[in-house]
């Protein structure tokens, strides 16, 4: 368990690895990690007021509206397993959502501990999701490139059909970055002028990140 409470952002273009380093650090200090994709499935399974709107959208494939993603935020942020922080990945993607994060922080009686921004070169993020492959049956990820399985076509565990997103395409994976840099940006700044942003080299192995991201942490 922490000894202080943590509340950590992170941000990172697709492929960064922001999933997998939040999941580490989550799992480190024993505290939630908050993904928007889950918290939007989970306030839609359980019913809550928020989800219930936001099933509307989702069944009819709308993009779920800001002020809702918000409400469902702070729904989640209030359960009793956030008591000594937690870490958000996906959200926020704005200034407007981060402006909307700040106002329930202060609602909460808490506030950010920092903002980790994964830096990769985009050419290494190209390689990540062009050539990223799940096994279909178990789950496992590989990568063609940089962690190949025996035969590219089928899982080394269990020998399931290894599978590619339909988004992980090349032209695809150009616009995602182009949406997330425009996105993105003014996002960095304004954590920079709160002076909370730390830069986090990417371009390193998942060990030697995660000790930058650790040090980021409790440097702050």
């Amino acid at each position: 368990m922490t000894d202080k409470q943590v509340q950590v952002v992170f941000l990172g273009a697709p492929g960064s690895g922001k999933g997998t380093q939040a999941d580490i650090l989550a799992e480190k200090l024993d505290i939630p990690h908050v993904d928007t994709g889950s918290m939007l499935r989970a306030a839609v399974s359980e019913g809550t007021e928020y989800g219930k709107i936001a099933s509307g959208y989702m069944e009819q494939g709308q993009l779920v509206p800001p002020e809702i993603v918000i409400g469902i935020i702070k729904e989640r942020l209030l359960k009793p397993d956030t008591e000594n922080g937690f870490i958000l990945d996906g959200f926020p993607r704005n200034t407007v959502q981060a402006e909307g994060l700040d106002s329930i922080l202060e609602e909460i009686n808490k506030e950010l501990s920092c903002v980790l921004n994964i830096e990769v070169d985009e050419s290494i993020l190209t390689d990540r999701l062009v050539y990223r492959r799940t096994c279909a049956q178990c789950g496992a990820k590989y990568n063609l490139k940089f962690a190949p399985p025996a035969n590219e076509k089928a899982c080394d565990k269990c020998g399931g059909e290894l599978t590619q997103r339909s988004d992980d395409n090349l032209e695809n994976t150009k616009r995602r970055f182009k949406t997330y840099k425009d996105e993105t940006e003014p996002l960095i700044e304004y954590y920079i002028r709160k002076s909370l942003l730390q830069n986090i080299n990417g371009n390193k192995s998942v060990e030697e990140i995660f000790e930058e991201v650790l040090k980021a942490v409790n440097d702050n």
